[in-house]
């Protein structure tokens, strides 16, 4: 068997529930104000990987701490990768999510850069299905809240030997989350980077793994410390060109009804909202571009009024309005500017389909329960 095979036929999960389940009221109290990532529900799924076996023994289990021998592959050379994505309450009390075999995909990309068993796309489906079925209670209810799902996946091989694990092991861990903007949509001011770079041609930027993050957090840190909420990063190759921010992808309206977005080089995350603005937009019969764009475009496009506005996007936040650029040199745009039209009907469209207001016309929506 290589790295690249998959189990070729579903896999079959043992369920063992928790003799701890938290009750009702504390969970209730939870939910009343879950914040982002600060608590979990009562279980998790795990799902072992062998270079013999395959993928086998895939079981729900009670949420907890993970065995790990200190040699395990993962804490010493960072073979990891994850995902993220929601599930959603509707009016009619079914939990959906959106686009599961996007992330499965994904993830998939992801495993094939940093030599990892790739998971079928079912049998990641299946896994989000079997932890939302039996903690759909932790799902919310209230106004743009949902339950946060984060599948991963690590080398848990014990080896000190600089090669591909032989033992992997797949989560999902779940976590209700509020709403992003509790006090509505406000928009940010960004930082740019011009020391560190995210990723470099050839490395895992397109990856979603641990290290892409690793390697933002100490420019996120110099962002806040500007009065920034996130930091925009350029591309490590010749310092020009916008790649994206720290965990977001970036889009640019133009006058004359076009959308523009920085292109995939192999060093930009392939954002699945990315993905799903850009249909949206292009429904809305608007002109959508992915190539380069450079700080200077940004500058130019801002001070004519060629670019009307600037948006990021992931899954945590859906839609953020970007009012300005920072940097130690100068300013683009004006911090205390309101979101733009366009970036709130958007935003507006794509939460409306998640959580199943209007039609899902593309069929977008996956029902878990």
């Amino acid at each position: 068997m290589t790295i690249a095979d998959s189990t070729t036929f579903p896999l079959q999960f043992e369920l063992t529930p928790t003799q701890d389940a938290r009750a009702e009221a504390e969970r209730e109290v939870i939910l009343a104000d879950p914040g982002f990532g600060k608590h979990f529900t009562d279980h998790m799924v795990r799902i072992d990987w062998s270079v013999d076996e395959g993928w086998h023994d895939a079981t729900v289990i009670p949420y907890g701490p993970l065995m790990l021998d200190p040699s395990a592959a993962v804490l010493h050379y960072a073979q990891e990768i994850f995902e993220g994505l929601k599930a959603y309450r509707h009016a009619d009390g079914g939990i959906y999510t959106f686009r599961p075999e996007k992330n499965a995909e994904r993830l998939q990309r992801s495993a094939r850069r940093l030599a990892l068993p790739e998971l079928s796309t079912e049998d990641f489906v299946e896994s989000i299905r079997q932890i939302v079925t039996i903690d759909a209670g932790w799902v919310p209810s209230a106004p743009e809240t949902s339950l946060y799902l984060r599948p991963f996946m690590i080398a848990n091989e014990s080896f000190l030997g600089v090669r591909p694990a032989q033992k992997v092991s797949y989560y999902v861990i779940a976590s209700p989350a509020g709403a992003y903007f509790p006090g509505g949509v406000a928009p940010v001011s960004i930082w740019l980077s011009t020391e560190y770079s995210r990723a470099g041609r050839g490395g895992t930027g397109a990856a979603k793994c641990g290290g892409n993050y690793a390697a933002s957090l100490l420019p996120q840190q110099e962002a806040y410390e500007n009065g920034c909420a996130q930091v925009l990063f350029l591309d490590g190759e010749t310092g020009e060109h916008i790649d994206e921010l720290g965990g977001m992808n970036v889009f640019f309206v133009h006058q004359g009804g076009t959308i523009v977005t920085p292109r995939l080089t192999g060093t930009i995350l392939e954002g699945i909202t990315r993905d799903s603005i850009i249909q949206l937009a292009k429904d809305r019969g608007l002109r959508v571009e992915e190539r380069d764009v450079t700080v200077q475009e940004w500058r130019e496009g801002i001070e004519s009024g060629e670019i009307t506005e600037v948006f990021a996007c992931g899954t945590a936040a859906v839609i953020t309005p970007i009012s300005s650029l920072k940097s130690p040199d100068f300013t683009i745009g004006d911090e205390n500017a309101p979101a733009g039209e366009l970036t709130m009907s958007i935003r507006q469209e794509l939460t409306d389909i998640q959580y199943g207001r209007i039609p899902d016309r593309h069929g977008w929506l996956t029902k878990l329960v």
